[in-house]
């Protein structure tokens, strides 16, 4: 069993989406899957211990969760950059970073997206959706553009991202 990147992208939107019920074709639509990717994501995730089955629900695994966005996602999922291009900001130049990063002189990083407001350096997504499952979903953009700051960011933004990331995810924790 491998890890893949969409395997992270489930997980972010189960935490994104706060415990609230879901469904494999629901969550499909949203993350811009099929439904057989969502139910294999979630299938790997369960392997990798990075899921739990509880009252016959899929659920993040958030020690687990919290170590591999932490600690190896950058590692593991390296991202790849590219020209200028259209897009979806990320990394500094998107929220919740923004307001804590001071932007500089070089263009900011984008998701290639033809839809998207911005120009910038493309920045390869974690998965090839993420820019449509980002536009449809604020608090699943937010977790991505800090996933995305800790995959390659410089060490003050991945420090930031870190505490952002550790304090979502415990308030996911937290929840009912």
């Amino acid at each position: 069993m491998v890890l893949k990147p969409q395997d992270v992208l489930f997980l972010l939107k189960l935490v994104a989406i706060d415990k609230k019920t879901w469904s494999y074709s629901g969550l499909a639509v949203e993350l811009g899957m099929s439904p057989a990717e969502v139910h294999a994501a979630a299938k790997r995730a369960l392997a990798a211990q990075l899921a739990v089955r509880r009252d016959g629900k899929v659920i993040p695994n958030i020690r687990n969760l919290e170590e591999l966005l932490i600690h190896g996602i950058r590692y593991v999922f390296v991202p790849e950059r590219g020209d200028l291009t259209r897009g979806i900001p990320t990394m500094y130049a998107a929220s919740p970073l923004k307001n804590e990063i001071a932007s500089s002189s070089e263009p900011p990083p984008v998701w290639p997206d033809p839809e998207g407001e911005a120009r910038g350096a493309a920045f390869s997504p974690l998965y090839r959706s993420v820019p449509r499952a980002a536009r449809a979903d604020q608090a699943l953009y937010e977790l991505l553009v800090l996933v995305d700051a800790i995959r390659a960011g410089r060490a003050r933004e991945r420090n930031i991202a870190i505490s952002s990331i550790k304090k979502r995810l415990a308030r996911y924790a937290r929840a009912g």
